[in-house]
């Protein structure tokens, strides 16, 4: 290319059209802070610009994937690519979900009223725009300036009930070893760039096909890096705070925790070790090997014991996680990478599935909760079927799906990665996973058992809002819709993977 032609370009400035869903949502939230200063008591106002903020990006977003194309800013730092696009339709979809399901439960327990009383919806929105910036970075530090913008964001989420002593436990535990994950992170990065010498993971990736960096040094930065990505997808044995962040956090908050961070946590694993480290795929497969097969027996085996439906899920989360693991790990078998598009592919649509399965659950279990009254143990759920037929019907199908009951999203799900496995030539790692959802079927099924066989505990009229009532039908209704006819997503997944990939 003609060096005038670049100079040119460089006066211009950096193309912003990639980044244009970024750039509206950071005005947007930055407006709707402003704008929550001047409102008193509940904030409904805040509540609507919130979603109409999230609706603008998904426009933005959805032209993009559209279009096809992918598209590099600011110096190879950003990338628009439809891998890129798809997961941030969904970030979009799930955070909204999760305000709707959250106006309700926030406003019942007075965290939506006095003189911060939008900080939920702000936050919400600031650790969206952090996710949407880890799911498009193509550079280390960028993937790293997201993280952490999507882990502070959620820090202050946990801690938002300042009075609450569980809370503030939880906050100080999730910020305490998140704070370590990310010296992790950062110190394995310091070693791929002495190693490379660039954060780039197009250069990065240049350099390790090419064998020109220290072996050693980028294997040891390697091992850091995957520690750190294991802690923010929760996988054994960076698990610990899980369990109590889940339990101690608000329930609106444990949903934004677990919903939508998934899915940035997916893409960057997929940027950092297929983007950028591909030719370690031995190395790092290795890695997540022993971390799949720890998280999925002791995330279902713990599981069992446990009476707090949200520890359970959040144990129910860790083995999932290993599912999705199992799709990472299959895809270059000795050197050879026609596998890889179909088994990340796979794990992408285990993430998206289980993140829609998991906004309803939570969903209902803050449709169940009231002022004054946390709808937490799993004894809470008895009777439902007599209290509310259709809601129940709604906890049975995803309680199915998380089980991986056909014909339910989730089955096919798991099918999906299961044959990616099976593909690849390890058929004990597949016999393994199928054994370890057998024994985390028992208790999902233990709450279908309890909403439809045992007498309620507690029969008081389930009050709910008419937006989070029409939201949670859907919600139930495509996870089934989905099961039935899997291919539209399946289809998505794989060509954005393939257009992304480029393998």
């Amino acid at each position: 290319m003609n060096p005038m032609i670049n100079n040119v370009a460089a006066a211009a400035g950096p193309n912003l059209a990639p980044v244009s869903a970024e750039i509206f949502l950071l005005v947007a939230a930055s407006a709707i802070l402003l704008i929550d200063m001047f409102l008193k008591g509940k904030r409904n106002l805040t509540y609507v610009l919130s979603l109409l903020a999230l609706v603008g990006c998904a426009v933005i977003s959805f032209r993009d994937l559209s279009a096809g194309q992918t598209v590099y800013t600011f110096n190879n730092m950003f990338v628009s690519d439809p891998m890129a696009n798809l997961l941030k339709l969904f970030t979009y979809l799930a955070v909204g979900v999760t305000l709707v399901y959250s106006r309700q439960y926030t406003d019942d327990r007075g965290m939506m009223s006095g003189n911060l009383g939008g900080e939920f919806y702000v936050l919400a929105l600031f650790s969206t725009l952090g996710q949407m910036i880890m799911i498009s970075g193509n550079n280390m530090l960028p993937i790293y300036l997201g993280l952490e913008l999507m882990s502070l964001s959620l820090y202050a989420l946990v801690a938002m009930r300042r009075d609450h002593a569980v809370s503030t436990e939880a906050a100080m535990k999730y910020f305490v070893l998140g704070s370590l994950a990310s010296g992790f992170m950062l110190y394995g990065i310091s070693m791929v760039y002495g190693a490379t010498g660039s954060l780039d993971l197009s250069r990065i990736l240049e350099v390790a096909n090419a064998h020109a960096a220290n072996h050693t040094i980028l294997v040891f930065g390697l091992v850091f890096i995957v520690a750190g990505l294991a802690f923010k997808l929760g996988v054994v044995p960076f698990h610990m705070w899980v369990p109590d962040v889940y339990q101690g956090s608000p329930t609106a908050v444990t949903l934004l925790l677990g919903g939508a961070p998934k899915l940035a946590t997916f893409a960057i694993v997929l940027r950092l070790l297929v983007g950028g480290l591909l030719p370690m795929a031995f190395d790092w497969q290795q890695m997540l090997l022993a971390l799949a097969v720890l998280s999925l027996v002791f995330g279902n085996l713990t599981a069992i014991a446990q009476s707090n439906i949200k520890r359970m899920l959040a144990y129910s989360t860790i083995a999932q996680m290993g599912f999705v693991l199992l799709g990472l790990l299959s895809g270059v078998v000795d050197g050879n990478r026609s596998f890889a598009p179909a088994a990340y592919s796979s794990a992408m649509y285990y993430s998206i599935t289980y993140v829609l399965t998991t906004l309803g659950t939570f969903g209902l279990i803050m449709m169940l909760a009231r002022s004054g009254f946390e709808a937490e143990e799993l004894a809470d759920f008895k009777g439902l079927g007599k209290r509310s037929p259709w809601y129940a019907v709604v906890m049975t199908i995803l309680m199915f799906s998380l089980a991986g009951v056909p014909p339910m999203v989730g089955f096919i799900a798991k099918w999906a990665v299961l044959q990616a496995v099976v593909t690849s030539g390890q058929v004990w790692l597949a016999i393994v996973a199928v054994m370890a959802s057998l024994i985390g079927a028992f208790y999902y099924l233990r709450v279908v058992k309890m909403m439809w066989f045992d007498e309620a505990v507690d029969a008081t009229p389930i009050a709910t809002p008419l937006d989070m009532r029409l939201a949670l039908s859907l919600n139930g209704v495509i996870v089934l819709v989905l099961g039935v006819v899997p291919d539209a997503l399946l289809g998505a997944c794989l060509t954005a993977m393939t257009k992304t990939l480029a393998l």
